[in-house]
């Protein structure tokens, strides 16, 4: 947000808290790439939100390291996902988009292939909530991961809203259903504080989960997370 690394509780810009012992944006990249991340996600909250966007910040990120980089935050035309994939990102997440316009994501897996789509169920109370976080629609988790099977999506990002932020665990019920699901790759997110949450999310099945403010604050370190559950 504004350039700068945040992580928001439950999606409320007005709690933002700002990380920079790292430096940067771009230097905090390169020290998970040499803490051995294998991929880095991030969310342009600008974008999300309506304030503007960082894609100038993502490309010096995307310039600085040499990992897969999922990017997700504001993405509602074909043209952002060709702009975002023309900096060398690899895979874009999808939240509005795929609820809002189903021949817009047909057409993003014609042209790019739908390995470079994830599809983001953000849920509240059981219901999808798109567009910052601000809109519910009527779909729920199981009905939407139904839905975007049945077009060719394999892989989406689970994100429990009263979760995140909170360092309180994940939501280990909606994503051991998911997780189920035959045919769909789930990343947990949302709640993540220990590593004991990433071993639950290890048994339940999930492909993979998304620590953010764990590291930040420091309740343990991508090494401990990689020692004890590798990655991909």
């Amino acid at each position: 947000m504004n350039g700068r690394i945040v992580r928001l509780s439950r999606g409320d810009p007005n709690t933002a808290k700002i990380y920079e012992q790292f430096g940067g944006p771009a230097k905090t990249a390169q020290k998970w790439q040499k803490d051995g991340a294998k991929k880095l996600h991030i969310i342009d909250l600008d974008a999300a939100l309506g304030f503007g966007n960082n894609r100038s910040i993502i490309a010096e990120i995307a310039e600085s390291v040499n990992l897969p980089i999922q990017v997700g935050g504001g993405i509602r035309t074909i043209k952002d996902v060709e702009h975002l994939l023309s900096l060398g990102i690899d895979q874009v997440i999808l939240g509005a988009l795929p609820f809002n316009d189903p021949f817009a994501l047909n057409q993003i897996q014609k042209q790019f292939g739908s390995d470079v789509v994830i599809v983001a169920l953000d849920n509240k109370n059981g219901k999808i909530m798109i567009e910052g976080w601000k809109t519910k629609t009527m779909m729920g988790v199981r009905g939407s991961l139904t839905k975007f099977l049945g077009v060719g999506i394999k892989s989406f990002l689970i994100t429990s809203i009263p979760k995140d932020g909170t360092l309180s665990g994940p939501d280990l019920e909606t994503l051991d259903k998911a997780s189920r699901t035959p045919g769909a790759e789930i990343i947990a997110a949302g709640g993540i504080g220990q590593l004991d949450d990433l071993r639950e999310l290890q048994k339940i099945g999930v492909e993979g989960a998304v620590i953010g403010k764990a590291l930040y604050e420091e309740r343990f370190t991508l090494k401990e997370a990689l020692n004890q559950f590798g990655g991909k």
